[in-house]
């Protein structure tokens, strides 16, 4: 069975053989030497917003070539994957509902995403 952390590498692979890019996605706080904290990683400006909206593990860009007024150009589509190990299924606790809450924003608003577990 696959750890997250395989699936993570696989997915990367994977995407840059089809030409997209995907990047690692840390979130979390540290504290500097005073004890002030500094929030680091997507949705996560505060605790609250990170409480409701948990952005992916992989963030990245997939190219589209897209038709017919654009003919020949390629924009970049906003990608967003949420890992997990082999076998794993949705059972909406709570942080899985943040995550779906990211995924399906960026799907909302016209980017890819979703969890991935193989």
């Amino acid at each position: 069975m696959k750890s997250e952390q395989a699936v993570q590498q696989a997915l990367q692979l994977k995407a840059s053989k089809m030409g997209a890019r995907l990047w690692r996605n840390n979130v979390g706080v540290l504290f500097d030497d005073r004890g002030v904290p500094i929030r680091y990683g997507l949705c996560n400006e505060t605790s609250q917003e990170n409480k409701n909206l948990k952005s992916s593990d992989l963030i990245g860009i997939t190219p589209v070539t897209i038709t017919p007024d654009m003919v020949g150009r390629t924009v970049g589509v906003f990608t967003a994957y949420e890992c997990k190990k082999e076998g794993w299924y949705y059972t909406g606790n709570n942080r899985e509902k943040a995550q779906l809450a990211f995924i399906n924003l960026v799907q909302q608003l016209g980017g890819r995403g979703g969890f991935v577990n193989e």
